[in-house]
């Protein structure tokens, strides 16, 4: 067939492309039969060779089994396509249009390819999309805009896109790339399956898998696996995790990373999915993730704020900050599930000799060693850094010998190290609580043991 009269009709970069097919429905070789000046102008600039029709399509457009499938079902189950995509790798975004051609080719079909391509994306052509996609695609963001609770919000959403895709279990998973985990924040999947990630050591090791799914990728914007084919392609990049899936029975996947400002934040998936609503799936999950991933990361922004207005920075201990507001949580409001309270004041005995005499750099080595014993004793409490030198304790629903057993381990842990010593005041109540009574004798109690310290070791007062 003659392809050059109708395509320098085209303004723009088009070309044709074939697709050799199978009668078990599956697809061969794809080329590019032939394109028109711009298109063939564009590939000789870049390629800095001579463009040849009927040539692999990969020898002048970005190899890509989402293309592919894209090409398959414009050619061979002629419908006409449109979509709008990130080559993130190459800072390019691109509008593809794709028009079915009647084939007068046995095993061969043939289908129009344009394009478009800008280094920026194109509003108009991003919220270009049909009536229902733009309706699950709005409503997502309303959900986004509107929440009082993120994470109950995002687990809504993953049971909408998992409905979408008619699939067993989709997911929303984070990464830290700076302490080499993950985490689930949206998870929906069909009754009977168990959640999954549930430990630390399980999302440490889960993070070693999700960290080769970027090159997995290959630089397209999703990975969508229907058929054996595709599995067998991902064998290729990435035994590990076709192991994972094929052990775990998945037989179909739809992956995007959620990629905010260059970076990825996490992914979305969706397994053993409506392989018959890809397009519909891959149309509203590519705009979709571009409102997931910026809330994202507006939420881990909040996060880190709030870490910071609650944590103390040296030691790594809740702040004063955060101490005076437990204390009127307290004050407001009366929790019920709190049957006793202990409290203890620890101050850490030295200090301030220690700073003027050796640096305050020592000083905050002492602070980071007496940190680290209480946090060897109170694993599950609340420690707060009330002062320089001080800290203070919260201890809920423990029974008075457990509560003593703990006071008594500070001596012993700190006496393993070298110049942790502290000074202890704790109080313990049950059934009446009244925080400010506990918080008074405590204090009272540890200014006593300070000073019957310093009885004890007169050369080390130095304040």
């Amino acid at each position: 067939m003659d392809f050059s009269n109708l395509l320098e009709n085209f303004e723009g970069m088009a070309c044709v492309l074939s697709v050799d097919t199978y009668e078990d429905g599956t697809y061969g070789n794809i080329l590019v039969a032939t394109g028109n000046k711009a298109f063939k102008d564009d590939i000789e600039n870049l390629t800095k060779h001579p463009f040849v029709d009927n040539s692999p399509y990969y020898l002048s457009l970005p190899k890509d089994l989402n293309f592919e499938d894209f090409i398959h079902r414009c050619a061979v189950t002629h419908q006409p396509l449109h979509t709008y995509v990130n080559l993130y790798e190459m800072g390019l975004w691109v509008d593809m249009f794709l028009w079915p051609l009647k084939s007068d080719k046995k095993n061969t079909e043939y289908c129009i390819y344009s394009f478009t391509i800008n280094t920026k994306a194109n509003e108009t052509s991003m919220s270009d999309l049909s009536p229902e996609t733009s309706s699950m695609v709005l409503s997502s963001c309303i959900k986004l805009r509107s929440s009082e609770d993120f994470l109950q919000t995002i687990n809504e959403i993953t049971s909408d896109i998992r409905d979408l895709c008619n699939s067993f279990r989709c997911s929303i998973i984070t990464v830290d790339n700076e302490n080499e985990t993950c985490e689930v924040i949206g998870d929906a999947h069909m009754p009977g399956y168990p959640s999954f990630l549930r430990t630390p050591e399980i999302r440490k090791e889960f993070y070693k898998l999700i960290v080769t799914w970027e090159k997995t990728l290959a630089g397209s914007t999703c990975l969508i696996i229907k058929n054996e084919h595709e599995m067998e392609v991902l064998k290729e990049r990435n035994p590990e995790w076709y192991k994972s899936l094929t052990e775990h029975r998945v037989e179909s996947l739809v992956l995007f990373p959620l990629k905010y400002k260059g970076s990825i934040l996490g992914y979305i998936w969706a397994t053993n999915f409506d392989i018959m609503n890809a397009v519909k799936i891959k149309e509203v999950l590519e705009v979709t993730t571009f409102f997931i991933a910026s809330e994202i990361s507006n939420y881990q922004m909040l996060k880190k704020l709030e870490i910071l207005g609650t944590i103390d920075s040296l030691t790594g201990t809740l702040n004063r900050n955060s101490m005076n507001n437990r204390v009127s949580q307290f004050d407001q409001k009366k929790d019920e599930s709190i049957k006793t309270l202990g409290v203890i004041f620890a101050d850490l005995n030295g200090l301030k000799m220690i700073n003027d005499r050796k640096g305050h750099t020592e000083g905050d080595r002492l602070l980071k060693k007496a940190s680290a014993v209480l946090r060897q004793v109170f694993v599950d409490d609340e420690i707060y850094r009330a002062g320089g030198d001080e800290f203070m304790v919260i201890v809920l629903n423990s029974s008075k010998e457990e509560f003593e057993e703990k006071t008594r381990k500070i001596f012993e842990l700190a006496g393993n190290e070298s110049n942790v010593s502290f000074a202890v005041g704790s109080a313990f109540q049950e059934g009446e609580l009244d925080i400010r009574k506990a918080l008074r004798k405590a204090d009272e109690l540890m200014y006593e043991d300070k000073n019957q310290f310093y009885v004890r070791h007169p050369e080390l007062k130095y304040r």
